[in-house]
């Protein structure tokens, strides 16, 4: 059930929002390449010349371009770095099995983060850094139009709630992850849900039935609801 609902064409969204919609899939990827170009050369980002010293990529996203569900983490690690994929590590295998408890297959999403370069160390990143990139993350959204988007960890919780227009409701993310918020695009109302990240069970081996139960949420039907 999951996947016919998450493989409905976007065209059922209401009408009103569709002279927001990208015209085809084509001009979908074309977006989102363009995005792609604009980060590898952001000279003026704190990250970049480390990027460029290093050898490592960008790393801008992946999935379906016209996917019903977004998920946001924070910044590349050094496998995704190294690779220029998201969640291709030890944490990405977490998600990729929280992802198959919810009977949702990974290449109906899309998967990205707010800060595009890994920061050194895979240290925290930093506001400037969530201010600098945090505007292509706002790109992606309004280009693929998910219904729902997923925070994953702290950072990206915080900076969702804000643009959402639901920063009224922001707390720690151990007290309202796995909820479900309605909040507000430029297309519409989206339902947004904040999550533990995924490294979490790496380190914390209890909170892996959490976890699952918070992936749980979205088997919801009326998430998909505009």
């Amino acid at each position: 059930m999951i996947k016919a609902i998450l493989e409905q064409d976007s065209a059922i969204l209401q009408d009103r929002f569709d002279k927001t919609m990208p015209s085809s899939k084509e001009e979908r990827t074309e977006q989102l390449r363009q995005i792609k170009e604009d980060v590898i050369n952001l000279k003026d980002s704190p990250l970049y010349e480390i990027r460029v010293k290093s050898g490592a990529h960008p790393v801008i996203g992946e999935g379906n371009h016209e996917a019903q569900i977004m998920f946001v983490g924070e910044a590349p690690g050094e496998n995704e770095a190294k690779r220029g994929r998201p969640f291709c590590g030890a944490a990405g295998k977490v998600l990729d099995e929280l992802l198959k408890y919810a009977g949702i297959e990974r290449t109906l999403v899309y998967i990205t983060n707010i800060v595009k370069d890994r920061p050194p160390q895979n240290r925290d990143p930093y506001p400037e850094e969530i201010a600098m990139y945090g505007p292509f993350l706002e790109r992606q959204i309004n280009i693929i139009q998910p219904r729902v988007i997923v925070a994953l960890g702290r950072f990206s919780m915080q900076y969702l709630m804000e643009k959402l227009n639901i920063a009224n409701e922001l707390q720690s993310i151990s007290k309202i992850h796995g909820r479900v918020f309605k909040g507000e695009t430029s297309y519409g109302k989206v339902s947004f849900i904040p999550m533990f990240h995924p490294a979490m069970a790496l380190y914390h081996e209890g909170s892996r039935g959490m976890m699952e139960k918070d992936f749980e949420t979205l088997k919801q039907k009326d998430l998909f609801e505009p």
